[in-house]
């Protein structure tokens, strides 16, 4: 019956988003007040502890999470009210006017850099937001964004996902990070594939989508194993995307040749004004990451927030370090950008409220959703499901694994929360079934890097990014295949090597 009553909110969810096609604002409210009777009435939860979940899973929604969506969207709104989205549209068509080529540049090549560098959304609001520019259609935009955001997560915000599963199983993060590399390999070469595909899909350019996905997906494959094998969790995500964005552009310009629609490249001052939003952010994301670590131990013990909450006779603290935030980072590299891109002080503070008033269903959205998950943590109904289906599954486990990973993306929007979660439990099912323990935790990861694509708060991003607040079932139900196809594929290559 705690299984029965443990899996109620997650299939609440699908059904009303995916289904009944309500408003992801609705389905949310609706299934985090079914969570909290039933994790009172059926799991005998305090109220206070249900309570201060509520609140702890608040405050992890609006940081980072809201803050990073309204400033990854206020940077792209401020690049429409200078009008220098119109050179960047123009940069991208002089690469190619080949649609396929301009959609992997935005959504693996440039998301993935940006998921590498600050993750939480930011790869897929402003990847969607420009293919919108570009005249894509927005649903389009948002399904491929939300497909390519898969992969780089593994190592996304500067391997924080990979850093936080070897904390929390004690295990060797080399070794992690060259495991979920191997269990990524085959999904390298698929997702660029299915992103060409999506976007030209006609039998004629199959054979150039799988040259060119070939192509991305080799260097992808090689960088980011030689950097995980060598160096750590901390760079493959970032070394893979930049050897993907310059295989493309390559790729775009040598193919260019034939085109006779390729507009003229705009000047190298113009296109360097364009982008100095987007150079800014990336520039003050690097600056204070941990491939700084002295500059970041002074940003990180300055301006700090500490907040701790009583829960279940425990008291947790949740910290926000203002100086390295990423929304902050966004916000200043917006600000100082739209300065100089000729953009007046209130006017980029007008832009700022107006991006505010647009996302008031997205706040409402992912606070429901991130306290969901919460509370379903506290009160321990994640747990009885992780279990349940070890349990269930006995030595075909390994099949399964990535499974549980997904699972915690799917319910948290996190690949760090993902591995906070279930990163142990797999580590010590290993054990149990003779399997090789950093093999299995990263399984973990590498299922929940697919449990991204269908994840309600990438969805709410994705919807806020292309203005369809109220169509999240819509996308849901367009990404759930590709989703499940990852898992699949994950699932039996972790089965056969392990």
């Amino acid at each position: 019956m705690e299984l029965f009553w443990a899996v109620i909110p997650v299939l609440l969810l699908i059904v009303l988003m995916a289904f009944l096609k309500m408003p992801g604002d609705k389905s949310s409210v609706i299934s985090l007040v079914v969570t909290i009777l039933i994790a009172f009435l059926a799991f005998h939860a305090k109220a206070d502890t249900i309570f201060f979940s509520f609140l702890y899973g608040a405050l992890k929604a609006i940081s980072p999470i809201l803050i990073i969506i309204l400033m990854a969207i206020f940077s792209y709104n401020i690049l429409l009210h200078t009008q220098k989205m119109e050179i960047i549209k123009q940069q991208f068509t002089s690469i190619s006017s080949d649609k396929s080529v301009q959609v992997l540049l935005l959504t693996w090549g440039f998301g993935g850099l940006l998921e590498a560098m600050a993750g939480f959304g930011t790869a897929v609001a402003i990847p969607a937001a420009i293919l919108i520019s570009l005249g894509f259609k927005p649903i389009f935009s948002a399904v491929v964004s939300l497909i390519a955001n898969s992969v780089a997560t593994a190592f996304g915000a500067i391997g924080t996902p990979v850093l936080v599963l070897a904390k929390e199983t004690n295990l060797n993060v080399l070794h992690l990070s060259a495991n979920v590399v191997l269990q990524l390999s085959v999904l390298m070469f698929l997702i660029p594939l299915v992103l060409l595909f999506l976007t030209d899909p006609k039998i004629k350019s199959l054979p150039r989508n799988l040259f060119l996905a070939l192509l991305v997906g080799g260097v992808s494959f090689v960088g980011q194993f030689v950097a995980a094998r060598y160096m750590g969790a901390e760079s493959p995500a970032i070394i893979g995307s930049i050897l993907s964005i310059i295989v493309i552009v390559t790729y775009g310009k040598l193919t260019a040749k034939k085109d006779q629609e390729v507009t003229k490249s705009p000047k190298l001052k113009d296109v360097v004004n364009a982008w100095s939003i987007y150079l800014l952010i990336l520039f003050l994301i690097i600056l204070s990451s941990p491939l700084f670590p002295s500059l970041r131990h002074v940003l990180s013990t300055h301006l700090v927030t500490n907040i701790v909450l009583p829960i279940n006779g425990h008291d947790t603290a949740y910290s926000i370090f203002w100086l390295t935030h990423a929304g902050v980072l966004l916000f200043i590299g917006t600000f100082v950008g739209g300065l100089i891109q000729g953009a007046k002080v209130k006017n980029i503070f007008a832009v700022l409220w107006r991006t505010f008033t647009l996302l008031r269903k997205t706040f409402v959205t992912v606070i429901c959703l991130v306290a969901l998950s919460t509370i379903m943590d506290k009160a321990g109904m994640i747990g009885v499901i992780a279990i349940a289906l070890a349990t269930a599954t006995g030595a075909l486990y390994p099949l399964f694994a990535p499974f549980i990973g997904c699972l915690g993306t799917f319910i948290t929007g996190s690949d760090t929360s993902s591995n906070i979660l279930f990163g142990k439990l797999q580590s010590t099912v290993a054990g149990h079934i003779s399997v090789d323990p950093e093999w299995l935790a990263a399984a973990n990861t590498v299922g929940a890097t697919g449990g991204k694509i269908i994840s309600p708060q990438s969805i709410a991003i994705a919807t806020s990014a292309c203005g369809q607040q109220g169509k999240e079932g819509e996308i849901l139900k367009a990404a759930i295949p590709y989703a499940l196809m990852y898992v699949v594929i994950t699932g039996l290559l972790v089965y056969i090597f392990s």
